[in-house]
Formats: structure tokens, C-alpha cells, sequence
């Protein structure tokens, strides 16, 4: 399914068809609608769609081109309005200093009671952002506090709570890892498609789909290839198939994502089952455990343990027999990779007895690992392997014992040490290898990339931070 997460659908140009507008949108696979109102009057229109429609939801607040017209009165009102059971967040809200509808000092100063309203609230907001970054920055920096979590966490984990998006992005990828950062999504809308969106693409480039949302602004923006005309919900689907396109991934891949973000941040739609088998391009992911040695500080296994959309909190570990009736034919896939949130190593005896399966089977095989599973097995895996296993992805995380162990919570000295030596081992053994790094604060990729190729002798890989 799809959400379009930003459609103002009250918008007077929908008057003579807005059922049929709405109907093709469902028909195109669109579940739900937010539909954020931009002054006292949008806002309950907004309200009143969400009443007639049970797929439309609604944000309240005060566009900043209409900042001029929210004074105390009005924004008693807004927050009023936030009560009703189909507000999902006070918004459209924010700076826009390209035409300065409303002086730029008004506009601060209704955005920030507005960012009061939601923290009062706990709701989380949608952010406009138009040639205004300095300025947003340093309202929502000065606003931020513990309490304001949005709609909540699911669990305690190691991502930032939800606070808001910000909506048909347009900024840096600098300016977007800071919005991350502090909690927001980025959401993406028709400009994507656009020949001249290059800034755009440049972000769809490096953030991951776990920190996106999709969007038409509908009826503005059009996507290609009806750009120039108005924008509906439906088109939403040619964003969502831009982005896979620029990041590799299959549509579903970015609509399962997206949608758990939705739910995540709005609390619209429903939590994921946990899974034990899953797929994400064209390989097949095996969900052995949440059991670890380690405890890694970007790790959110102990959190929401949520990869690409799907839930990996599972309460029991599968057998052999169940995973491999999951797995079918093999062959279809590029790969069927042995992972989870945890560490797989743990649950050697059953990766041995569903690789056997996989390999006679004409399918190819990967573990993901730490590389410490000598150390948990007290003895070289390695050559139980051979013929198993076609090509392992090891956490490497840092060159340095000392620091990784601070970043894995373990002792860095003894299990470096074994997870180099793992990675020696199966070069030996001739099973391609790969080491991986994830984007911390601090981390020389370069450095981390020179020597895994040069002094290791494997292919290296960086993966983003979350």
C-alpha cells in the first residue's frame, strides 16, 4: 500500500470530482490520506474530510504564508481543533522566506507557539521550509526537549523518537541528517521526478528509505509525466517508484517502508507481525534470532528491530523445518541471506542444515555476522562453511579494538581479534568476503576502506547510520 502523506484535498479545484479524485486514488493502492490544513478555516475542512472519509486524516495549524492571521484567538482554536480523534499533527507549519507572505519575524513567532501547541500536544508536526534552514534549525533545536516524543516510541530503542517531516524536501543531504537527527522524516514529493531536481535526487541518493515519507502536495506539484496539471493522491505511486528506482529497490520495498514510517510517526495503519522470513530486492532475508553477544550502540535490536518495514521482534527462534518451508525454491532468489537482529553464528547447527537445503537446491547463500563466532562456538567455523555458505558480510565497525569495543559493549581487545581472524579464515577459504562499517560520528571511511582492501585483502562496505 501507499500513504500520501501531504494532500490538500479541501482545495476548491477538487470541488466538481472530489469523490471521483478519492476513488481513484484508493483504486490506485493509496490506503491512507493526510490532509494538513494551512489556516484556522483549512484546518476544519481538513477535519470535516476526515469525517466523511475514514482514509483521510487531518493536520491543523497555520501555514506561514497565512502567519499574519493567527493571533492568540485562532491558535487557542488550533489546539482545540488538535483534539479531534482524526488529527494526526499540527501542521502545515513553518518558515518560508522565498516570497515572505507574512513578515519573517511573525512567521517565527507563529511557528514557534505552533511548535508549543504540538509539544503540549505531544503530537508531531508538519514542517514548510522554504529558503528558511538557518532559521528552522534554530527554533526547533531551542524547542526540543525529552517530553516531546510525538505519538511515543514503540520500545525503547536507539532511534530518535518521532517528532514531525519535513514536507516536499528540498534542502541538503547535510541539512537533511540533521532533521533525522533530531527526529524527523524527509518527505519526498513529485519534484523527484522533475528534470531539474537535482538536489532532490542527490538526498533520495543518501538517506535510506527508513528516514522517507512520500507525498504529492496535491494539487500542486505534479509528478512527470503530468507536470503542469493538477496533482491528485493517486499520482503519489510515480514518487514511490522514482525512489526505488534512484535506490535499487523494488516498489514494495519503498511502500513498506514508507508505511511503517507513517505508522511509526502518525500511528496510522498497524504495527508489522514480526517475521521470520522476509524479502527485500530479490533476496530472502532468514530472521534466526535476537540473541547476541554484543550490544552495539547503533544496534536497535532491543528497540523496534525494524528493517525495511518489517518487524524482526520475534519471540521465538524458528526451526530449520520452518524456515525452510518458508524458503520454498531457492533458486528464484539472488541470495538467501542467514541474518537478524542478532547474532546468526548462535544458531550455527540450523544455518549448516537450511544452507544444505538452499545449495542443493541451485540457491546462493550469505551470512551476515560480527565475526565472533569462533569465539561463541569455541571453534574455527569456518571450514563447516565451505560449500554452505557462498559469501560472508562481516561488521568490521572499527579498525580500532578499543573503539570497538566501546561500540559493541564487549571486550574490544579479545573479540577484535577473533573477528579479524574470521575474516582471514574465510578469505582462506575462498568464500567471498565482505566488511562493513556503519556511518558513526567519527569513523575515517577512507581510512577504514584502505585497509580492509589492502591489508585484509576483502571488498569493503559502508552502510548508513539507521
Amino acid at each position: 500500500m501507499l500513504i500520501d502523506t501531504h494532500a490538500h484535498i479541501y482545495w476548491d479545484s477538487y470541488d466538481s470530482d472530489r469523490d471521483e479524485v478519492l476513488k481513484r486514488a484508493l483504486d490506485a493502492g493509496v490506503k491512507y490520506i493526510i490532509c494538513p490544513g494551512t489556516d484556522l478555516e483549512t484546518s476544519v475542512k481538513a477535519i470535516e474530510l476526515a469525517e466523511k472519509y475514514d482514509f483521510v486524516y487531518a493536520g491543523v495549524g497555520f501555514h506561514p504564508h497565512d502567519a499574519s492571521k493567527a493571533d492568540e484567538k485562532s491558535l487557542e482554536k488550533i489546539e482545540e481543533l488538535s483534539y479531534h480523534p482524526k488529527v494526526v499533527a499540527i501542521g502545515e507549519i513553518g518558515l518560508d522566506f522565498h516570497y515572505n507572505f507574512s513578515p519573517k519575524e511573525v512567521q517565527i513567532d507563529i511557528f514557534r507557539k505552533q511548535i508549543k501547541i504540538a509539544k503540549r500536544r505531544n503530537l508531531p508536526v508538519i514542517i514548510h521550509n522554504r529558503e528558511s534552514h538557518k532559521e528552522i534549525f534554530e527554533v526547533l533545536e531551542s524547542e526540543i526537549d525529552d517530553k516531546w516524543t510525538g505519538f511515543g516510541k514503540l520500545a525503547d530503542g536507539k532511534l530518535p523518537p518521532p517528532r514531525g517531516v519535513f514536507h516536499t524536501y528540498s534542502g541538503s543531504v547535510r541539512d537533511a541528517w540533521r532533521a533525522i537527527n533530531l527526529g524527523f522524516y524527509i518527505s519526498i514529493s513529485g519534484v523527484v521526478t522533475f528534470k531539474n531536481a537535482g538536489d532532490v535526487v542527490k538526498v533520495v541518493k543518501e538517506i535510506q528509505p527508513e528516514h522517507l515519507l512520500v507525498e504529492t502536495d496535491s494539487p500542486f506539484l505534479a509528478p512527470q509525466p503530468f507536470r503542469g496539471k493538477r496533482n491528485e493522491p493517486m499520482y503519489v505511486k510515480f514518487v514511490a517508484e522514482k525512489i526505488a528506482q534512484i535506490q535499487g529497490f523494488t516498489l514494495e520495498d519503498i511502500e513498506r517502508t514508507t508505511s511503517f514510517n507513517v505508522y511509526r510517526l502518525f500511528r496510522i495503519g498497524e504495527k508489522p507481525e514480526p517475521k521470520i522470513v522476509y524479502k527485500i530486492k530479490n533476496s530472502l532475508y532468514l530472521n534466526l534470532t535476537l540473541r547476541c553477544n554484543a550490544d552495539c550502540i547503533f544496534c536497535d535490536r532491543k528497540g523496534e528491530a525494524i528493517v525495511k518495514g518489517y518487524s524482526l521482534k520475534i519471540d521465538r527462534e524458528p526451526s530449520a523445518e520452518e524456515l525452510i518451508k518458508e524458503i520454498g525454491d531457492p533458486s528464484k532468489y539472488d541470495e538467501v541471506v542467514f541474518v537478524g537482529y542478532g547474532e546468526p553464528t548462535i544458531r550455527l547447527d540450523v544455518i549448516k542444515e537450511v544452507a544444505k537445503y538452499v545449495k542443493e537446491r541451485g540457491g546462493r547463500t550469505r551470512l551476515d555476522t560480527d565475526g565472533h563466532g569462533n569465539v561463541i562456538n569455541k571453534r574455527n567455523i569456518v571450514p563447516e562453511l565451505v560449500g554452505l555458505i557462498d559469501s560472508v558480510s562481516i561488521s568490521l565497525n572499527s579498525m580500532d579494538p578499543v573503539e570497538y569495543g566501546r561500540l559493541m559493549n564487549i571486550d574490544g581487545e579479545r573479540y577484535y581479534k577473533a573477528m579479524i581472524d574470521f575474516a582471514k579464515e574465510c578469505k582462506k577459504y575462498g568464500i567471498e568476503t565482505t566488511m562493513t562499517i556503519v556511518g558513526v560520528d567519527g569513523i575515517d571511511v577512507e581510512r577504514h576502506r584502505k585497509f580492509v582492501e589492502e591489508e585484509i585483502g576483502v571488498k569493503f562496505r559502508f552502510r548508513p547510520l539507521f
